[in-house]
């Protein structure tokens, strides 16, 4: 039964609460009945079921919850109906997928990275940020101007920025940005 953001599930005439998140809880909606997968989490003051649909987003979940920082309720966010994604995000090390998800930060997306790829597989080797001054100045000019931060960190590794003045470099990579590719 789905009451407005939250699901209780009917068990033999048991009532359950249990968390899904926002995209399940869509999808729910549009069917009378269903099969979840749940993990219970165990507090010293609550008992939480959490509940997904298919597996794969169970087992991803799992993995995102052993990471230091991520609980329950931002595992569950981070995976919500898009465990596939997950793993693509952690194989091309794309921190920017996890900054869309409340309270993962860069720092929180760079350590899920770091310590699933050897879980999930890597594809792209982790770039940690800009490693000098003036590639972090042209990456935060960027950014504010709404270019993807991967992007250029790309974009400034193909010029030599160090041999250039800030505002040379800073136009140089717009016009990396720029091209089609």
């Amino acid at each position: 039964m789905i009451d407005g953001q939250s699901l209780t599930m009917l068990i033999n005439g048991v009532g359950y609460g249990v968390n899904v998140g926002v995209a399940t809880l869509s999808q729910l909606a549009l069917l009378n009945q269903a099969e979840m997968y749940t993990y219970t989490h165990v507090r010293e003051d609550r008992l939480e079921l959490y509940g997904f649909l298919t597996k794969a987003e169970k087992d991803v979940f799992m993995l995102l919850i052993d990471v230091s920082g991520v609980g329950p309720k931002t595992g569950q966010n981070i995976v919500d109906s898009r465990a596939s994604e997950v793993i693509t995000a952690v194989q091309n090390a794309d921190t920017a997928f996890f900054g869309t998800v409340p309270r993962v930060g860069k720092k929180l997306a760079q350590k899920i990275i770091i310590e699933l790829r050897g879980k999930l597989g890597e594809l792209k080797s982790l770039s940690l940020g800009p490693t000098t001054l003036k590639e972090q100045q042209i990456t935060e000019a960027l950014v504010s101007l709404g270019f993807n931060e991967q992007a250029i960190a790309e974009s400034i590794q193909q010029l030599a920025v160090e041999e250039m003045s800030l505002e040379i470099a800073i136009k140089e990579t717009i016009k990396l940005l720029s091209k089609p590719k």
